[in-house]
């Protein structure tokens, strides 16, 4: 009996020590070469605006190296979302701000739709095609933790990557069952408010990030969602396109990179900090820089940034005189968000 015993407290050990057995256990950011070996035990849900090349084959050129000329397909299995569909409108002191986090009924329809379970490890991806599909996966990804489920990761370099490094194409429409998926809790550790960022911006304690373009930080042109130029006081800024490299497909920088940059910029890595940008959207891609690579828990998310910000009427500073300001041309910029 006591051999038997020993037998089972045996095989209880090997079984916690390989990650129980099934369980995919990732880190938020993940490469392909883990995904591939894991595919069977997560769930792949794949952020794009369209279902444009979801379904068509992608087109290589075969040169020194294996180059991606034309994005199609999917990763085996991977779960189609529509981006529109991950942000929605809320009526907050009786203004309508746009781009907000959904509630959670919408939210959890949004995941048992997809297929997602109670346990599932949820892996996101995108094109990764530019700095807009990055941070369209990061949206995701802080809407998920946000809503109290931590068994999440984020593919770097995408399905661009995962297609470069020779991993298969799927190009057929996946099906699946109705997901149980509900929200454990809410993580209100990761959003802040205006009031939040009202204080943060007279405290010397606390940063705000500002990482849209420096010509909005500065006030020589505005997004469409702002209502005036410029930034919140106090705000430093780190545009998001520092945060990864440059071509397709777009990765992130490494931990040591984006320190070199933060402390360039006089950001602190560690200290406590909020993202903004103008409707949340990029502003994720930094929270996930700070939060997760950089590891710095005390990084929150400004939801309604500058668009819930100016449309409340809230001080900006704008270091650009206005007929500098008329005398801009904005060529070739694309208001992602």
């Amino acid at each position: 009996m006591a051999l038997l015993r020993l037998s089972i407290i045996c095989t209880l050990i090997i079984f916690m020590q390989t990650g129980f057995a099934d369980k995919a256990v990732g880190s938020p950011l993940i490469e392909t070469n883990w995904l591939a070996e894991n595919l069977d035990n997560v769930v792949v849900l794949d952020i794009l605006l369209n279902d444009k090349n979801f379904t068509t084959p992608p087109k290589f050129k075969t040169d020194d190296n294996l180059t991606l000329v034309k994005m199609g397909g999917h990763i085996p299995g991977a779960r189609l979302i529509f981006y529109k569909n991950v942000r929605g409108d809320r009526i907050i002191d009786g203004k309508t701000i746009k781009h907000m986090v959904i509630t959670v009924n919408q939210f959890e329809k949004l995941l048992q739709k997809a297929g997602v379970n109670q346990n599932d490890h949820i892996v996101i991806t995108t094109n990764a095609e530019s700095a807009f599909d990055l941070t369209m996966a990061t949206r995701m990804f802080w809407q998920v933790k946000y809503f109290g489920h931590n068994e999440v990761s984020l593919l770097n370099g995408g399905t661009s990557q995962w297609l470069i490094d020779g991993h298969k194409a799927s190009t057929t429409l996946n099906k699946h069952t109705q997901g149980n998926w509900k929200s454990k809790s809410i993580d209100s550790s990761i959003i802040a408010d205006s009031e939040e960022t009202m204080s943060a911006s007279i405290d010397s304690n606390i940063q705000l990030v500002d990482v849209r373009p420096l010509g909005q930080y500065l006030g020589s042109f505005k997004s469409g969602k702002a209502k005036t130029k410029g930034h919140i006081p106090t705000a430093k800024v780190f545009p998001v396109d520092l945060l990864s490299t440059r071509k397709s497909p777009i990765k992130f920088l490494s931990e040591d990179e984006l320190k070199l940059l933060s402390n360039a910029l006089n950001i602190s890595p560690e200290t406590p900090l909020i993202t903004y940008c103008n409707s949340g959207h990029m502003a994720s891609g930094a929270w996930f820089a700070f939060h997760e690579i950089l590891r710095n828990k005390n990084t929150k998310l400004y939801d309604g940034s500058m668009h819930q910000w100016t449309h409340e009427n809230r001080p900006v500073v704008s270091m650009v005189l206005e007929q500098a300001s008329n005398n801009y041309h904005q060529e070739g910029f694309i208001d992602i968000a």
